[in-house]
């Protein structure tokens, strides 16, 4: 980067005459009330991605100040700069729908304006993989600061933490264990303040993984969002942006293979969310890298999941952070993991290991020999109902379902599911498994957490907490149940879900690692005859975008042309 513009004449503007670009840029910033010496300073991007709709991010001033200190404690200039903001609940269809708008909004926002390297801020499930991916795409130094997760509330003396306690109520609701009252009331209590979901879900799991991947500095995964703990670790992302700008450590140089097995290493050990696997896909393949999903269900058998955090376990992510977050999970996984790869700090992530010290005396972080679950949190599946591969977070499913033989309740997509999921009428049974087609990438669109398949009410009021469900639909990394997801190919492309019928006998092995219809070849050739899919399409727009080039759930739900060009190399890799 040494022979590269630096700082304002990055990415001139083109009038036809550099200098002039050059003196016209400087002209409109003074106007800011800049000086000459600021000017000079390497120049930091900070993306705000403070949004009124989005309280996952309701500490950005306080995070935008710190980091902004932390530049100019280290001698640069910060520039923050407004990106797309997406949340979880406020977003329709579903917010993986815009995950790659916002990538793209990233990258070429990075791109377009002068900065030496860019701290990506964000929080709620999709930002930090769209930041991640379009921040991949770019190409410069850049390094990742989490908002943080939320505090726990308390209702009626227990507990209570968004969101896997949200599903929980919601079910006791639905089965009518408790009334219209205590479900309001709870309401109030799950989020106790701005912040990320306080259990495992897909925001706390790609925090983690940020820090995996070496993109956050040391301890940037845990601390919550409203504590000075997380304030701190923004004012030292701030410092740290400056020196990856003064070292030109470009972040081709820490996604490596060897930083994304170690991401998969502690997907597994976290018990993470299901949509980790989607989202590192994703970003693995703006680097030209494949996730190779035989190699993780390798990685799988040989990983216990350790961290013992809601929904796999029961504390939430303030616990965590209290049993000194991520430094004490790697200490654990130390003899498993790619200790050479390189992390945002320009040391590696072995040496960052051995910085943090010895460790102490706490009961969330299990050892070896006392895991909360013997293999890795998920499983890849495959058979001729998923022949591109399918998932299921074994951690947190019913052991007694996990090898299971039933007869498939069809819903044909999410309307069906809403119009007919309530009724006494409908035929279903404890021992069934419930199918929900048409919810992947196209066929929704967007791939909404729908597959978490309510429990049909009248055998939740009989009492029934689980049922093996399956779709090509993803699900809330707060979810929990036996629930296979990422059905691949998808309904809406043609996929062999697409012809599963009301009856038709389908066998769950989570130990063969199987999911299969068991129907004849023969049989679903001629339905696929008999009643062939045609693939969804739009006339304009964003929507018209989405559907000619998504990828399916195995490539990471992206854009096909936002994919690195060539291949340079496969995670995890054969040794």
């Amino acid at each position: 980067m040494s022979d590269q513009p630096k700082g304002l004449k990055k990415g001139l503007t083109h009038y036809g005459d550099q200098g002039f670009s050059l003196f016209l840029r400087k002209a409109f910033i003074k106007g800011a009330g800049y000086t000459d010496d600021a000017l000079d300073r390497p120049v930091i991007g900070i993306t705000n991605t403070g949004s009124s709709y989005n309280p996952c991010h309701g500490n950005m001033p306080q995070l935008l100040e710190a980091v902004k200190r932390g530049i100019m404690l280290a001698g640069g200039l910060p520039m923050d700069f407004p990106t797309i903001s997406v949340h979880e609940s406020f977003s329709a269809p579903t917010s993986m729908y815009l995950r790659n708008l916002m990538s793209m909004d990233t990258e070429e926002l990075v791109r377009a304006q002068p900065m030496d390297a860019v701290v990506l801020i964000g929080g709620c499930d999709k930002t930090v993989p769209a930041q991640l991916m379009g921040a991949a795409s770019a190409g410069i130094p850049a390094i990742q600061l989490i908002t943080g997760s939320m505090l726990t509330g308390s209702h009626r003396g227990e507990r209570v933490g968004a969101c896997t306690d949200c599903r929980r109520y919601w079910g006791k609701y639905r089965a009518d264990e408790i009334d219209d009252q205590e479900i309001a009331d709870v309401n109030n209590q799950l989020v106790a303040s701005v912040g990320t979901c306080s259990v495992m879900g897909t925001a706390s799991t790609m925090a983690c993984v940020a820090e995996a991947l070496g993109m956050t500095v040391p301890g940037g995964a845990s601390p919550p969002a409203v504590t000075a703990d997380r304030i701190r670790i923004a004012e030292q992302t701030g410092a740290q942006a400056v020196e990856l700008a003064r070292q030109g450590l470009t972040i081709d140089k820490i996604l490596t293979p060897a930083a994304f097995e170690n991401a998969l290493r502690v997907l597994l050990a976290i018990g993470g969310s299901t949509n980790g696997i989607v989202h590192l896909t994703a970003i693995a393949g703006r680097m030209g890298i494949d996730i190779d999903l035989a190699g993780l269900d390798r990685l799988g058998r040989e990983t216990p999941v350790l961290l013992d955090l809601k929904p796999s376990g029961q504390h939430y992510m303030e616990d965590f952070h209290h049993a000194g977050g991520m430094a004490t999970l790697l200490r654990e996984l130390k003899p498993l993991l790619r200790l050479e790869a390189m992390t945002v700090t320009g040391r590696t992530l072995g040496e960052e290991i051995e910085r943090a010290g010895e460790g102490f005396n706490q009961d969330v972080v299990r050892p070896f020999d006392r895991p909360i679950y013997p293999q890795g949190g998920l499983a890849v599946l495959r058979g001729n109902l998923a022949p591109g591969g399918a998932i299921i977070k074994q951690s947190a499913a019913d052991p007694t379902l996990m090898e299971h033989e039933g007869r498939a309740v069809v819903f044909e997509n999410s309307a069906d599911l809403a119009a007919r999921i309530d009724s006494d009428e409908l035929d279903v049974t404890a021992d069934d498994i419930l199918v929900l087609k048409n919810i992947g990438p196209k066929g929704a669109p967007g791939m909404p957490e729908a597959g978490y398949i309510p429990i049909p009410r009248k055998l939740a009021r009989a009492g029934v907490k689980d049922i093996v469900r399956v779709s090509d639909g993803r699900m809330s990394g707060t979810a929990f149940g036996t629930i296979v997801l990422h059905v691949t190919p998808e309904a809406a492309v043609g996929g062999p879900l697409a012809h599963v019928r009301n009856g038709d006998r389908i066998r769950l092995s989570v130990k063969d690692r199987e999911i299969a219809l068991l129907v004849s070849d023969e049989e679903l050739a001629k339905r696929s005859a008999e009643h062939p899919v045609v693939e969804p399409t739009a006339e304009r727009g964003y929507r018209k975008l989405f559907l000619q080039t998504v990828t399916q759930a195995d490539q990471g739900v992206d854009f096909d042309f936002l994919r690195a060009v060539k291949n340079t190399g496969r995670a995890p890799e054969d040794r």
